[in-house]
C-alpha cells in the first residue's frame, strides 16, 4: 500500500508539472538573484524592499533551507546542479584534493573561489570536478543566450566547463577578475559594448569593503556599492539589451557579494558580539543588495521582457556573528602574535586535534612547514602525521564547521584514528554536531554523513568527519536574527560567518516572480537550494542527465495549476556518547526529498531544542 501511494503521488507531481508547463510553446527567459548571505527575516520593506516586494507579489519561500555545510561554494554547486554535496563534490569553500594544486601555491586544501583553482580541479577530476553539468552548461547547448556576473568563485561555477578559446557559443562571465589574467576572456563583442558604454573592461576593486581589520582595527564601515554598481550596469545596459535584440530566449545569473562580504568584514563591534552583524554595515549590503536588484528588475520593465521572464531569488545561506570564546579548548591557553588573549585562534580545530593526537603539525599553505608551538597554521588548515606529504589527518579550516579526511587507506587503521578523534571532539565545548563517513562505522554520540545527502557520486575526495560548532543567540525574538556561532576563520569576534548547522545559517532567503509562478503566494512547504537547480532546468525545458541521485525536487507547488504535495517532519539521532553528548537532526520532509533544519547538540545549537524526542539513527 505504501508503494502505491508513493507511486500515485509521484506520477501526480508529473502530470502536475507537464500541465503547468504545456502552456509555454516558447521557454520563458530566467533570472538567478543571489543575494550571498542574506537571511530570510531580514528582507522587510524598510531593509530590503525590492526583494520584499518581490517576495510579497509573487511567491514567498517561507521555508527555505540552505545545504549544509553552509557555505558559498557547495550551495553554488547545488543551485548549478540541482544535486546534493555528496554528488557534486563541492564539500565547502576548502576541501581537500588529494593532490598539490598548482594555482593555490601548491597547497592539498586549496580555496575554491578562484577561477585558476577551478579550472585545473575540472583537468584534474576527469574535465569537470563538480561530476554534473550545471543549468547555463546546458541552456547555452540549447541555444539560450547565458550570463553570469558577480563573485568571483560562484559565478564561474555555472559555467566552469566552458572554454572560451574554443569554437562555439559561449556564457558571458563577469567578476572580481575580469580584465585579469584569471578572468574569463571577453569576446570581442562585449570589448566593444563596454567601451561604447563607458565601462571599463577591468571590473573595479572592491575598495573599503574588502578590508577586515584585525585583531586591534576594526573592519570596513561600507558596503561593495562601486564594484556591484558595475555589475549592474553591465548588465542592465549592455548584457540585458544585447540578449533582447538577439531573440531568443536567455538565463542570467546575479551572484551579488552583499550582504554577505558587508556581514563577513563588518567593523561595527569589534571582539564583541554585539551588534555583530546587525549593525549599520551589515543594513548597507543588504541594501546595495537590493539596489542592484531594484535596477535590474526597471530595466526588464524598460526593455519590455517582464512578462517573459522568471525571477528566482535565492541566497546561498544565512549568517551568524562570530564567537571565538571556548573554555576547553587548548588552543586558547597559547599566546599568538594576532590573537586576543583568551580567545580562539584561527586553526584551532586542526591544533586541539594534533595534540590530542599527539601528532606535528603542518602548514599546508606554508610549503608544508611544522607549525611552531606558539603558532597557528596560516589560512587555519593543517596536515597531522609524521610526514605531511602523506598525512594521517587533514583538516580543511573553513568558518562554522570544518572538514576531516583521513586520507591514508587501510579501514581497520581510519577506524581506530577515527574514534580517537571522535572522542577528542566530544571533549571540546565548542563542538556540536559530528558527522562520519559511513564506511568507517558508527560511533556513539554522531550521525553518518549518508543522513544529510554528503555521500554520493561526488569524485572529489569525500570528508570521512565533518564537524558542526557551537551556537547560542545573543538574545532576541527572532533566533536566526541573532545567531552567534564559533568560527574556524581569520575573522573576528563580532564579524560575521556562516557554514554552521545552525538554523540561522541554514535559513536562506527565497522567493520567485513571473509567468510561471504564481502570484501572492506564501508556501509554507520546505524548499532547498537544489530544488533552485532542479526548478531551473524544468522551466527551461533543458534535458538533465543526472550521474548522481541526490537531486532537489521541481517546486510545483509554486506554479500555476501544480499540486501541492503534503511535508512532514522529524527528528533522527545518534547513540549518546559516554558523556551524555549525541547529535540529533531536525528535518522536514516532502515526499522522499528531506530538508534539514538544524542538526548538532541539543543544547548547543540554534533551532535544535535542548531536549528532543527521536526517532533513533538509520
Amino acid at each position: 500500500m505504501r508503494c502505491t501511494i508513493l507511486l500515485t503521488a509521484t506520477c501526480a507531481l508529473a502530470l502536475s508539472s507537464m500541465a503547468a508547463f504545456a502552456q509555454n510553446d516558447r521557454p520563458r527567459n530566467l533570472i538567478l538573484f543571489v543575494p550571498d548571505g542574506m537571511r530570510a527575516l531580514m528582507v522587510k520593506p524598510e531593509t530590503a524592499p525590492a526583494m520584499a516586494a518581490l517576495r510579497d507579489k509573487g511567491v514567498n519561500f517561507a521555508n527555505p533551507h540552505s545545504l549544509f555545510p553552509t557555505f558559498t561554494t557547495a550551495n553554488a554547486s547545488a543551485m548549478a546542479t540541482g544535486h546534493y554535496l555528496g554528488d557534486t563534490g563541492d564539500f565547502s569553500n576548502t576541501i581537500y584534493t588529494g593532490y598539490p594544486v598548482a594555482n593555490a601555491n601548491g597547497t592539498v586544501v586549496p580555496f575554491l573561489q578562484n577561477n585558476a583553482v577551478l579550472g585545473e580541479l575540472d583537468e584534474h577530476f576527469g574535465g569537470d570536478f563538480l561530476n554534473e553539468e550545471t543549468i547555463l552548461k546546458l541552456a547555452r547547448e540549447k541555444g539560450y543566450s547565458t550570463a553570469a556576473l558577480g563573485k568571483v568563485g560562484p559565478t564561474l561555477i555555472f559555467d566552469h566547463t566552458d572554454r572560451a578559446d574554443q569554437p562555439g557559443l559561449h556564457s558571458i562571465v563577469i567578476d572580481d577578475t575580469t580584465g585579469e589574467k584569471n578572468g574569463v576572456p571577453l569576446s570581442q563583442e562585449m570589448k566593444d559594448a563596454l567601451t561604447k558604454a563607458n565601462l571599463p573592461l577591468v571590473t573595479p576593486s572592491r575598495g573599503e569593503s574588502r578590508k577586515a581589520g584585525d585583531f586591534k582595527t576594526p573592519g570596513t564601515l561600507v558596503a561593495n556599492v562601486a564594484q556591484q554598481a558595475y555589475f549592474a550596469d553591465v548588465t542592465t545596459k549592455i548584457i540585458l539589451p544585447m540578449f533582447k535584440a538577439r531573440n531568443q530566449p536567455f538565463v542570467l545569473v546575479f551572484w551579488s557579494r552583499d550582504p554577505d562580504g558587508a556581514q563577513h568584514n563588518h567593523g561595527d563591534s569589534l571582539n564583541t558580539i554585539t551588534p555583530g552583524i546587525n549593525g549599520p554595515t551589515s543594513l548597507a549590503g543588504i541594501r546595495n543588495a537590493d539596489d542592484n536588484l531594484t535596477q535590474i528588475r526597471n530595466a526588464l520593465d524598460e526593455l519590455g521582457l517582464s512578462d517573459t521572464t522568471n525571477i528566482i531569488v535565492a541566497s546561498d545561506h544565512g549568517f551568524s556573528t562570530i564567537s571565538k570564546e571556548s573554555k576547553t579548548s587548548p588552543s586558547t591557553k597559547i599566546t599568538y602574535d594576532d590573537t586576543p588573549k583568551g580567545f580562539l585562534p584561527l586553526g584551532f580545530l586542526a591544533i586541539d586535534l594534533a595534540k590530542a593526537l599527539k601528532l606535528p603539525l603542518f602548514d599546508p599553505n606554508n610549503k608544508n612547514a611544522r607549525v611552531p608551538d606558539n603558532a597557528h597554521p596560516r589560512f587555519g588548515s593543517g596536515l597531522l602525521g609524521a610526514n605531511p606529504e602523506k598525512p594521517d589527518v587533514v583538516v580543511a579550516t573553513n568558518g562554522g564547521s570544518d572538514l576531516i579526511y583521513l586520507p591514508k587507506k587501510g579501514r581497520q587503521k581510519d577506524r581506530k584514528l577515527a574514534g580517537r578523534i571522535v572522542k577528542a571532539l566530544l571533549s571540546q565545548d565548542y563542538v556540536s554536531g559530528i558527522f562520519v563517513e559511513n564506511d568507517l562505522g558508527r560511533f556513539p554520540g554522531t550521525l553518518p554523513l549518508s543522513v544529510f545527502n554528503l555521500r554520493g557520486k561526488a569524485v572529489t575526495p569525500h570528508p570521512s568527519i565533518v564537524v558542526s560548532f557551537r551556537s547560542y543567540t545573543s538574545g532576541c525574538d527572532e533566533p536566526t536574527l541573532c545567531t552567534v556561532s564559533v568560527a574556524d576563520t581569520v575573522l573576528r569576534q563580532g564579524q560575521g560567518m556562516h557554514g554552521s548547522f545552525s538554523r540561522g545559517d541554514t535559513m536562506n532567503f527565497m522567493a520567485a516572480i513571473g509567468p510561471d509562478f504564481k502570484t501572492g503566494y506564501i508556501d509554507t512547504l520546505p524548499v532547498s537550494n537544489a530544488d533552485v537547480g532542479v526548478t531551473a532546468a524544468k522551466l527551461l525545458g533543458l534535458d538533465r542527465k543526472p550521474k548522481g541521485s541526490l537531486v532537489g525536487r521541481v517546486l510545483t507547488e509554486a506554479m500555476p495549476n501544480g499540486v501541492t504535495p503534503k511535508g512532514f517532519t522529524g527528528t533522527i539521532a545518534g547513540p549518546r556518547a559516554a558523556n551524555g553528548l549525541r547529535t540529533v537532526l531536525q528535518f522536514q520532509r516532502v515526499l522522499d526529498q528531506r530538508y534539514f533544519d538544524a542538526a548538532g547538540f541539543p543544547g548547543r545549537t540554534v533551532g535544535l531544542p535542548e531536549t528532543v524526542k527521536t526517532a533513533g539513527a538509520r
